[in-house]
C-alpha cells in the first residue's frame, strides 16, 4: 500500500475517532471488544476458511437428489470436502413453517459435517424466516412491544439452542449473532438506525445466552455480519457506532454479491479499511455468490460473461479469491459461498447434478 493511502486511512481514522467522542462507552470500553483470541479455533491454529453455506443440502438429499462429482454420485459433504472445503455454515430459524432449518434439522446436518472434519459456523437468524437488510421479522412467538421481554426471550432461546448443539456434540466453532444486521434485527424494537440501544441490548442478551450455555467451556468465535462487503464508508460508520457500546466480538463478516454491492476494487478497498480501522478484529467473507445475468439481471452488463472459461461462477470465485489472498494479512480469515447445493441446476451443480467447474477453484490451494 502506498504512503499516500496509509496517510489517507490514518486521517480518516483520527477524524472519525474525534467525531465519536460523544458515543457512549467508546473510550471506556477500549480493549473489551474482542471475545477471544481469534487466531485459533477449537484449540487448533486457524487455517484459512474455505466454506459454504450448505443449509439446504440435507433437504435436497432427503428428497432424493444425488449429487455427483465427475459423474459419480456421492454425498455432497464428501464432494465439497474433497475439493478443499473445511467449514460449513448453517442457519437456524426459530420456528420455520415452510423451510427446513429448525433446530433439530440443523443439529443433524451439523453432525454429518463434524463427522467429516468440518468446522461449524452457526448463523442465528432470530426469525422464523429469512433475515436480511430488508427483512428482520421477529419470531411470531416473541413480544414485539417490550424490549425487556424480548431481551429475555433472546437470552433464553440462545442459551437453550446453543446448549442443544453442545449436548449433541456439535458445539459451533463460530457464531453469527444475527444475519446481515446493518439495519438491525428483530424489528421493530431492534431496527436501526432508530433503536441502537435496543439493538445493543439484544446482541448482549444473545451473547449472555451463549455464555450461560457454555459454562466453563471456551466461547466460540463471534461474528458480526454486515451485508455490503464493498461499502467502505458505511462499514466504517456502522462498526464505529457498534463498538461504542463495548460489546465483544472477534470477526467482521461481509456479504459480497457483485450485482448489488460493487466491484472488486471496492471490495478490496473495504477489506483494507476494515483491517486498518479495526485492528483487533479479523475479517472474512461470510457470503459470496454470483447469479448469472439470465436469471436475475437480464438488462445489466455482466461482470463475468456466460462464456468465461469454466463458466461465470468459476470466474467470479477465482477473482474474489485472488482479491482476498492478495491482501497480506493473517486477519483475513476466509470465504463462504452461499447455498451452492440446493439441488440439480444450482450454483455448483448442473441440471444433471454433476459438479460444475466452480467446484474446482480451491483444488490448487488444498490438494497436494
Amino acid at each position: 500500500m502506498s504512503g499516500t493511502m496509509h496517510g489517507l486511512l490514518g486521517i480518516t481514522r483520527r477524524s472519525t475517532a474525534i467525531a465519536l467522542l460523544g458515543f457512549p462507552g467508546l473510550l471506556a470500553s477500549a480493549g473489551m471488544a474482542r471475545a477471544q483470541a481469534a487466531d485459533s479455533v477449537g484449540g487448533e491454529p486457524f487455517v484459512f476458511a474455505v466454506g459454504a453455506d450448505l443449509s439446504f443440502v440435507k433437504a435436497a438429499e432427503d428428497r432424493g437428489v444425488q449429487f455427483k462429482d465427475h459423474g459419480v454420485a456421492r454425498p455432497a459433504l464428501d464432494i465439497f470436502k474433497d475439493h478443499g472445503y473445511n467449514w460449513i455454515r448453517l442457519r437456524v430459524f426459530h420456528a420455520p413453517d415452510r423451510l427446513p432449518n429448525n433446530l433439530a434439522y440443523t443439529i443433524v446436518l451439523a453432525k454429518e459435517a463434524k463427522a467429516r472434519g468440518y468446522h461449524f459456523l452457526l448463523d442465528y437468524h432470530y426469525s422464523d424466516t429469512w433475515a436480511d437488510p430488508q427483512h428482520q421479522i421477529t419470531p411470531s412467538a416473541w413480544d414485539t412491544t417490550d424490549i425487556q421481554v424480548l431481551v429475555d426471550s433472546v437470552r433464553d432461546y440462545t442459551r437453550d439452542t446453543f446448549k442443544a448443539f453442545m449436548d449433541a456434540g456439535v458445539t459451533p466453532d463460530m457464531v453469527q449473532i444475527g444475519n446481515e444486521v446493518r439495519n438491525g434485527f428483530m424489528w421493530p424494537l431492534g431496527k436501526l438506525p432508530a433503536h441502537w440501544d435496543n439493538f445493543a441490548k439484544l446482541y448482549e442478551a444473545a451473547l449472555e445466552g451463549i455464555d450461560e450455555a457454555r459454562g466453563a467451556n471456551p466461547r466460540p468465535l463471534i461474528m458480526v455480519h454486515y451485508d455490503n462487503g464493498a461499502d467502505r464508508q458505511g462499514v466504517l460508520r456502522w462498526f464505529l457506532r457498534f463498538d461504542s457500546y463495548g460489546l465483544p466480538y472477534d470477526v467482521i463478516g461481509f456479504s459480497y454479491y457483485p450485482w448489488w454491492h460493487g466491484n472488486l476494487l471496492e471490495l478490496r478497498d473495504n477489506l483494507l479499511s476494515a483491517l486498518h480501522n479495526f485492528p483487533d478484529k479479523d475479517v472474512m467473507l461470510a457470503e459470496v455468490g454470483y447469479r448469472p445475468r439470465v436469471y436475475e439481471h437480464p438488462d445489466s452488463l455482466a461482470p463475468y460473461p456466460e462464456d468465461a472459461p469454466g463458466g461465470p461462477r468459476k470466474a467470479f470465485l477465482e477473482a474474489v479469491t485472488q482479491t482476498v489472498l492478495s491482501i497480506s494479512s493473517r486477519r483475513i480469515k476466509g470465504i463462504f459461498w452461499w447455498e451452492p447445493a440446493t439441488g440439480c441446476d444450482s450454483d455448483f451443480f448442473d441440471k444433471d447434478c454433476n459438479a460444475r467447474p466452480v467446484m474446482d477453484v480451491f483444488d490448487r490451494y488444498r490438494r497436494k
